[in-house]
């Protein structure tokens, strides 16, 4: 999955707002503005209002505010080439990447450091997501875990009752 800059949906709003402007500078009521493009009256106001106040620019699309992203376009492009080699090649236990390894792999990397929480969006936008490790203790014998699930646990688990015997009542 390819992350893309530019929603399809912007261009096609976009054009709505300055399809608007063209019909009012040609006579349009707002209400037959509104219904011809299927918003209602009240944005029509608000655009023909924003458009006459400050230009006809304020009705393209705004980026987002916001910061400025902290990785480049080239560093971004070249995180998932990182994270393919696998988590054991940083140094890590386990190829499991978690938010908090991929934060630091990006600190080592490229100097910039990110907030584990906020490192989900960065992967997201990649195609990528974070996995959760199952947490277990490291002296974990699973020789003896299975050994035990083999031999101790069917005589532990109650067998039926049969049916048919004497009872109480």
């Amino acid at each position: 999955m390819k992350p893309t800059n530019v929603k399809p949906d912007r261009d096609w709003h976009e054009g709505r707002r300055l399809r608007g402007w063209e019909l009012a500078q040609e006579g349009w009521p707002q209400r037959k503005i509104a219904a011809a493009l299927g918003v209602s009256p009240g944005a029509v106001s608000q655009w023909l209002n924003r458009a006459r106040q400050y230009g006809t620019e304020t009705l393209r699309h705004r980026p987002a505010p916001g910061a400025k992203p902290r990785l480049s376009p080239a560093q971004r492009a070249h995180l998932p080439a990182l994270l393919e080699r696998g988590a054991e090649a940083f140094g890590f236990r386990g190829e499991v990447w978690t938010t908090k390894r991929v934060a630091a792999v990006i600190e080592r990397e490229f100097g910039v450091h990110y907030h584990p929480a906020h490192v989900s969006h960065v992967l997201r936008a990649i195609g990528w997501s974070a996995q959760k490790p199952i947490r277990r203790a490291t002296q974990r014998d699973e020789a003896a875990i299975a050994a035990w699930y083999n031999e101790r646990w069917p005589a532990l688990k109650e067998r039926p009752r049969p049916k048919g015997g004497p009872s109480s009542g």
